[in-house]
């Protein structure tokens, strides 16, 4: 299936999107943008030209995607949350040479109204409260809440909150999927399934 393009919607002539990619109310994606297929871009979301945005990814309503933003594969944005590229801006000063490079990871995501600040890497399947400030890398699986945020936990693929302690080392099976979770050495790593041959 093509890409949906709702009539109100702008997308600009070299822009890509993958197939099924729905682009809803009031949206403007730029020219040069590159979208994956089977996402979804809700009500007045913007997309950047030097943007990239993998397959299966959510962005809900009124969010802004700016240049030097890659978003992974299956990425969720809760509605109205904030990314930005410049550290410093001034109206007075163009700084378009001195964009910060964000990175979200698969599977992470977004609470509504939380602010990326540009410049960090958000892990794999990390979980960014609603409301939260991110000023530094994230963890992959880490728990973020605050202002400005600050780890508060571990989280399964599924989106469950780990029985894990914050340092150390520990192991926990998400209570939804069964999965299991290794933490060591500051990293919370999924396990792979083990396979009982008769």
């Amino acid at each position: 299936m093509a890409a949906v393009i709702h009539p109100s919607a702008i997308v600009d002539d070299g822009a890509r999107l993958g197939h099924g990619t729905h682009v809803w109310h009031f949206a403007h994606v730029c020219a040069g943008a590159r979208i994956g297929a089977g996402c979804s871009l809700g009500q007045n979301v913007f997309v950047g030209n030097e943007v990239l945005i993998g397959d299966r990814v959510k962005i809900q309503n009124n969010v802004s995607v700016y240049d030097a933003v890659t978003l992974e594969d299956e990425v969720f944005c809760g509605p109205s949350m904030v990314f930005t590229n410049v550290y410093n801006p001034r109206a007075a000063v163009v700084r378009k040479d001195e964009y910060r490079r964000t990175l979200v990871r698969r599977g992470a995501t977004i609470g509504a109204n939380a602010t990326i600040v540009c410049g960090v890497t958000i892990g794999e399947h990390a979980f960014i409260a609603a409301g939260a400030v991110v000023k530094r890398d994230v963890p992959a699986h880490a728990l973020m809440a605050g202002v400005p945020a600050r780890q508060i936990g571990w989280i399964s693929r599924f989106g469950e909150r780990l029985a894990l302690p914050l340092s150390g080392s520990g192991l926990a099976t998400c209570p939804h999927t069964g999965d299991s979770y290794l933490l060591e050495g500051g990293a919370c790593l999924l396990l792979p399934a083990l396979t009982v041959h008769p």
